[in-house]
């Protein structure tokens, strides 16, 4: 692939390419087109830079609510019912991920999820709203229970929900005895006005919405599908059973659950058209300025771009040397003092 896109770029020094579009741009837009043409389905792919080396800012990795516009951009001239939805991301607000969801579920009937490497949290969420889930063996999804940042005088630190709930629960059977009580002051004293309670809503939150898209789409028709739907969401959800928010969840975890999951390698053509696209994803994302993009078949793209800029001290101009000392001019004399001074010399 990186030859394709040297040959690409030598093509565009004898014929310039459109205003506005790269290398990196063809790339990614011939293989997006060649998965649609060999699976007859729309698709759209949505992507974050948040596993390359550079320094990015968080907000601008993580799934927002101004990506709606991104994907408004992507569906905007997509006639089709039916759709691929790559999902590459860490996750981000549920909240969200709920209007994405709900956006697009008005514009298609079908949703096939493909995570190529990894959908986590927030965008786990996402994928469990799908009808179908493709997954490879190295691909994997993540718990949904909520995380929290807490700003303490030492910096922000970041916690699960539920660790936090554990270690309030543990500070109040602890501070029973007073001598406790110095230890855990500087720890109580981080926790906001109502941390405690959103803890356990932000929970409840995220596993309705799972909920309710499993039981509209993945387990529709089935007789048991809100049993079913709201015990794969608290399973999701559950950080003690997880331990960390990065615990990965395979296919194979997926399946035992009850989801519906393809594996990628079940069909080879059809895994290397996945993964091509994915690839020249990830071209874009390692070697141009680009931190998230939402790109459909059609070629019609949202990009969010962040360039480094290094600005350097301007240079401090050298002090200008003082002129040397010039020996002082005696002052003139006067009639009088010229001959008080000729005395002194007789």
């Amino acid at each position: 692939m990186l030859v394709e896109l040297n040959r690409i770029t030598r093509e565009a020094q004898q014929t310039p390419l459109p205003e506005g579009v790269s290398a990196h741009d063809v790339l990614r837009r011939r293989y997006l087109k060649t998965l649609a043409e060999r699976t007859g389905r729309a698709a759209i792919v949505y992507a974050t830079a948040w596993l390359e080396p550079r320094t990015i800012e968080a907000q601008a990795l993580t799934i927002q609510l101004g990506d709606v516009q991104g994907f408004m951009e992507a569906v905007s001239n997509i006639k089709e019912r039916e759709v691929d939805l790559f999902l590459h991301s860490p996750g981000g607000l549920a909240e969200a991920a709920e209007s994405i969801v709900e956006y697009l579920r008005t514009r298609f009937d079908h949703v096939r999820v493909v995570v190529p490497v990894a959908a986590m949290s927030a965008a786990t969420m996402i994928a469990l709203s799908g009808n179908e889930i493709l997954m490879g063996a190295h691909s994997q999804l993540g718990p949904i229970d909520p995380q929290f940042t807490i700003f303490t005088p030492e910096g922000p630190r970041s916690a699960p929900g539920q660790a936090i709930l554990d270690q309030f629960g543990l500070a109040k059977r602890e501070c029973v005895d007073p001598r406790n009580l110095p230890a855990w002051l500087p720890i109580l004293r981080s926790y906001l006005p109502g941390l405690i309670a959103q803890c356990t809503h932000q929970r409840d939150l995220a596993e309705e919405f799972v909920a309710r898209w499993l039981e509209r789409y993945m387990f529709k028709g089935e007789s048991d599908a809100a049993a079913k739907a709201k015990a794969v969401a608290a399973w999701f959800g559950d950080f003690k059973e997880f331990k960390s928010h990065g615990r990965r969840v395979s296919r194979d975890d997926a399946r035992r659950q009850g989801l519906r999951v393809t594996d990628l390698e079940a069909d080879q053509a059809l895994q290397d058209a996945v993964l091509s696209v994915h690839h020249a994803v990830q071209l874009t994302l390692s070697q141009t300025g680009a931190v998230k993009l939402v790109e459909n078949h059609h070629g019609r793209a949202w990009i969010s771009m962040q360039q480094s800029v290094i600005i350097g001290q301007a240079p401090v101009a050298a002090p200008t040397p003082a002129p040397p000392a010039q020996p002082s001019t005696p002052p003139a004399l006067n009639r009088q003092q010229r001959r008080q001074q000729a005395r002194k010399k007789r």
